[in-house]
């Protein structure tokens, strides 16, 4: 069976089982679950194929950030599946053919649908972790606050999390990642101040600080004191012969399709990449009873915590360190890797070539801030590879070089998610105080930034620290408006 029906630490809510039909033929699914989550419990891994030279293309992100699950959907091209929500009845096709623009959804200039305007105090792009926080901080201080979120269901990559985090009791520590997501999402709920727009897309951002997103069909432009981007980070991929068979996914894929949707992502896995991610991942797919046959990385020595790994240590897993994957092979579907070992100078190393049978390669070799609301403001960017690739300078408060534009969470350097939560208090702090009077904003400063410093003085944090000092250093800037 695809689908998990038993689990240690979750418990998965179907909605009513529902049939659509996929290339013609009738599969059953759960109404609500992503079509991606329905085929995958249906073994379908191929879901179309690249337009010149045809070659098989699968889910890989799983949070409509690329273009790997696109298809076409009651009739309509390019439909993200994995964030597309199953209905009775539904039409899915592969399309292996160059998409047709559907005048209803992308109308020509002139032809604009009816546009809307919202006027709110504090703007929150992205509701994750940073933006939750975010939002709640910024109501706290009688703000009025709006949350675009993407998606239907508000959480991040803590809806994901089954593992207790680590920290300060302030931190959360002790209790699960999904635990979190669900007492924030039950806090903002509850808040009059906050009004949470799901499934809705922000578009772009405009220099007069307009933001312009779709919502329910129609473009709606949002004029806010304070904007906080919080749009957070893409999976970052390997290079190799092979890397785009279906079967090969980043891990916030494995967790969204396995920790979400209660499908998992195949039998047998390889696991790239020993950083924390990478570990955490691998162990939690040892509980939805998917078998890791190793853990690959590069580097000497794995990278996150020792207590992650001997949980996979005692699991039989293999972790081969000064490894990597040579190629992949697999007709429409991964089949199978090659693995190679690599010298001191991260060269493969001739007759060290092993193969290992798999049906699935989980990327966890690092993310990428989605920055893009950033340059379109015009910001000073700096490309810092400690914080994952461009990110916008900031002041020790998240302000953005352009006045009323703060950054918090993944988008402004990848971190992890309690201190996505914590820059996201910092930057609605800030912003607050910007716009209205905060009696105890000194206090509140002070005490977020040093559950930040404590969370970054771990053996882990000295990237994170070097890299921040290395976005406050003036001149430098590799990208101006």
């Amino acid at each position: 069976m695809s689908r998990i029906e038993e689990h240690p630490v979750l418990t998965f809510r179907k909605g009513r089982k529902v049939t659509f039909r996929f290339n013609g033929q009738e599969i059953k699914g759960y109404e609500g679950e992503s079509v991606a989550a329905a085929l995958h419990a249906a073994g379908v891994r191929k879901l179309h194929e690249s337009e010149v030279k045809h070659r098989p293309r699968g889910l890989f992100c799983a949070i409509g950030n690329c273009s790997s699950c696109l298809m076409r959907v009651d009739g309509r091209d390019n439909v993200r599946i994995c964030v597309e929500p199953l209905r009775e009845g539904m039409t899915v096709e592969e399309q292996n053919r160059k998409a047709v623009m559907d005048p209803e959804r992308f109308p020509r200039a002139g032809e604009l649908r009816k546009q809307e305007e919202a006027v709110t105090d504090v703007l929150v792009i992205g509701g994750g972790p940073a933006g939750m926080n975010a939002a709640l901080e910024a109501a706290a201080h009688g703000l009025k606050v709006i949350i675009l979120e993407r998606n239907a269901r508000m959480g991040g990559q803590l809806s994901k999390q089954t593992h207790k985090f680590f920290g300060s009791e302030k931190a959360k520590a002790g209790t699960r990642g999904f635990v979190i997501a669900e007492e924030l999402m039950a806090e903002i709920e509850k808040n009059p101040q906050i009004r949470v727009w799901h499934d809705t897309t922000a578009l772009g951002y405009f220099r007069d600080g307009t933001v312009m997103a779709e919502r329910d069909g129609q473009i709606v432009s949002v004029k806010a004191g304070a904007n906080i981007v919080a749009t957070g980070a893409f999976e970052k991929n390997l290079v190799f012969p092979g890397n785009d068979l279906p079967g090969i996914y980043g891990a916030g894929a494995v967790q969204t399709l396995m920790n979400m949707e209660g499908v998992v992502p195949g039998k047998t896995v390889v696991m790239v990449g020993a950083g924390n991610i990478g570990l955490i991942v691998s162990y939690q797919l040892l509980q939805a009873g998917v078998r890791v046959a190793a853990v690959v990385e590069a580097a000497p020595r794995f990278g996150g915590y020792e207590v992650h790994a001997n949980k996979l240590r005692r699991a039989n897993v293999p972790i081969l360190t000064s490894h990597t994957i040579k190629y992949a092979y697999g007709g429409d579907r991964l089949e199978g890797v090659v693995l190679t070992a690599l010298d001191s100078s991260f060269r493969p190393v001739p007759g060290t070539e092993k193969g290992l049978k798999c049906d699935v390669v989980c990327m966890a070799v690092g993310l990428s801030p989605l920055s893009e609301f950033f340059f379109q403001a015009g910001c000073e960017m700096k490309f810092i590879p400690e914080l994952g690739g461009y990110v916008p300078k900031l002041d020790e408060d998240r302000r953005t070089s352009v006045k009323g534009l703060y950054a918090a969470g993944d988008a402004s350097g990848i971190e992890e998610a309690t201190s996505a939560q914590l820059t996201g208090r910092i930057a609605a702090l800030a912003a607050s105080a910007d716009l209205t009077e905060v009696p105890d904003l000194e206090s509140r400063m002070k005490d977020y930034k040093e559950q930040l410093l404590q969370l970054r003085s771990g053996p882990l944090g000295g990237k994170i620290l070097s890299g921040d000092r290395k976005l406050r250093e003036k001149g430098g800037v590799d990208y101006e408006k």
